[in-house]
């Protein structure tokens, strides 16, 4: 049965004195939460198929579309998939292979940011090259792409290359991409500088879309034709799934993904055409294939060019154990992203277009945003603090967490903290088994953090935002045994859910990522300042 915890504050804290050396019961053991998906018969098929594109060509330069690292959107809708497979996968081919990472210049000019990180994209590449070399994998070199002398991007290079890798800067092609004879020639893709490569196997990887992968692979690709070298292209994608129909909640959920991009999932109507069996992309892919398809002939490409369909190498469908459990995850996702964009609309980050597709995705699905069921707790919360006066600054906060046995927690905002570090405390205290008369932040700290944030950082308000609120248990964790019960089970919230009535602060929403729970939220602001800190 579900518990909802509804309770912010308990009697005053005891000193450390008064507090028994094992005040809770013993810790709820982890729950396994159901897997769908099989990583291992994934990786055999996978790994099979980019070794089966190879033996068409003496060098297959394989794009690698998506996230190389830290998937978390198939993690989500594919319940047991390993977010950083990709890097298993790469290590599986590491005699043959070797990596090339591309980012476009405009990207490091403007500072553009990988959301679910909260990083920008140049400092995201750079984490890949650390991550990489913390598996044994090494990139070859760096490609900027569309680099016009930009100084974000010189400054970049300069830094790259004084850390000893190699870096070549890639101007834009004048007529890129319809001025094809240009292109391909001595003065299109024979111009570009490229880095030399001695393995069978370049895969091309990037920070985020729009990265100049592509690009690089074809311009490697005529440069190898032009040597008199058999070499082929392929792409590594993992979504849309090509085995599964566009309407299956899984390719559904990859368009609610890209609604902003206005991707939609369709029939691949070439490779119909060309095999008489149906197969899924989406309408950027498919837009751009006769033009693709042009380029590839022209530069002799080994591998077949009949579809979309035919260039990739996904074998995800391999992997799945449990269509059920996967579909049920992706109408999950679906929601998750309808309240994303509701909040990014809010926030001046997207149109309402974007909302519009969201919201026929929902209605295609018959899902309503309270069939996510921590939706309906979190907007409970914030009325029965209305209800009893007890927000903070007129400003009345619920949100709820769903544990991986089901288990409902609750809290709400208040002059001491906000409603996410309510929540937080609460959950893990649940986990623990501690009694709800035992508070675990000390006054003497809560004072001074708020002290200081009102007093020295001229702060509007005192309540302690997520991240304040870990520093001041972590303290407390060093005399007080139930905090320090409390904080070891914190790794427990790594993949439960999370909802919000109101958006949450920087502050909040950094410290829900860096626990790893999936956060949605109202489009609402948790307070009347324009500015949130």
């Amino acid at each position: 049965m579900d518990v909802c915890l509804q309770r912010l504050h308990a009697p005053p804290l005891r000193s450390a004195a008064q507090v028994p050396r094992r005040p809770h019961r013993p810790h709820r053991a982890p729950v396994t939460r159901p897997a769908g998906f099989d990583n291992c018969l994934y990786l055999d098929a996978q790994a099979a198929s980019i070794r089966e594109r190879l033996e068409t060509a003496d060098k297959l330069f394989l794009e690698f579309g998506g996230k190389l690292l830290y998937d978390f959107h198939a993690a989500r809708v594919l319940p047991g998939y390993d977010p950083n497979i990709k890097m298993r996968l790469l290590h599986e081919l590491r005699d043959q292979a070797e990596i090339i990472l591309c980012i476009h210049a405009g990207h490091i000019e403007r500072r553009k940011m990988r959301a679910d990180f909260g990083i920008t994209y140049d400092a995201d590449a750079m984490k890949l090259v650390d991550d990489l070399h913390d598996h044994g994998l090494e990139v070859t070199a760096v490609i900027i792409t569309c680099h016009e002398g930009r100084p974000a991007a010189e400054q970049f290079r300069r830094k790259l290359e004084r850390r000893g890798l190699r870096v070549y800067a890639h101007a834009p092609i004048p007529g890129y991409p319809d001025d094809l004879t240009h292109i391909v020639s001595p003065n299109g893709y024979g111009a570009l500088p490229l880095p030399p490569t001695t393995r069978p196997l370049v895969v091309v990887t990037a920070p985020g879309p729009g990265s100049g992968k592509l690009a690089t692979c074809l311009a490697m690709l005529y440069h190898e034709h032009q040597a008199g070298r058999r070499a082929a292209y392929a792409k590594f994608e993992t979504f849309p799934v090509w085995d599964l129909l566009p309407g299956h909640p899984l390719n559904l959920a990859y368009e609610a993904a890209t609604a902003d991009l206005g991707d939609t999932v369709q029939t691949d109507p070439f490779h119909l055409e060309a095999t008489g069996r149906q197969a899924t992309s989406y309408s950027r892919e498919i837009n751009a294939f006769p033009l693709l398809r042009t380029l590839l002939q022209r530069l002799g490409a080994a591998a077949p060019c009949r579809s979309p369909t035919d260039l990739g190498v996904n074998r995800i469908r391999a992997g799945i154990t449990n269509e059920a459990l996967i579909r049920e995850a992706s109408c999950q996702e679906i929601i998750r992203r309808h309240f994303r964009y509701a909040c990014e609309y809010a926030l001046g980050l997207t149109d309402s277009t974007t909302l519009e597709r969201l919201d026929a995705l929902m209605r295609r699905l018959d899902l309503q945003p309270d069939s996510r069921r921590v939706v309906a707790p979190a907007r409970q919360a914030a009325l029965d603090g209305a209800a009893r006066q007890k927000g903070n600054l007129g400003v009345y906060c619920g949100a709820a967490l769903e544990l991986a046995d089901g288990t409902l927690i609750t809290g709400k905002n208040s002059p001491l903290m906000h409603a996410a570090s309510s929540v937080v405390l609460n959950a893990i205290k649940h986990l623990a088994g501690i009694p709800d008369n035992i508070h675990l932040l000390p006054p003497a700290v809560t004072r001074s953090i708020g002290a200081l944030k009102h007093d020295i950082l001229g702060r509007k308000t005192e309540s302690l935002s997520l991240n304040e609120t870990l520093i001041a248990l972590s303290i407390s964790a060093t005399l007080n045994p139930s905090a320090q019960a409390a904080l070891e089970c914190l790794k427990q919230l790594a993949g439960t859910e999370f909802h919000a009535t109101h958006i949450p602060t920087p502050g909040d929403e950094t410290g829900l990522k860096r626990l790893g729970i999936h956060v949605t939220c109202d489009p609402h602001f948790p307070s009347r300042n324009l500015l949130e800190s």
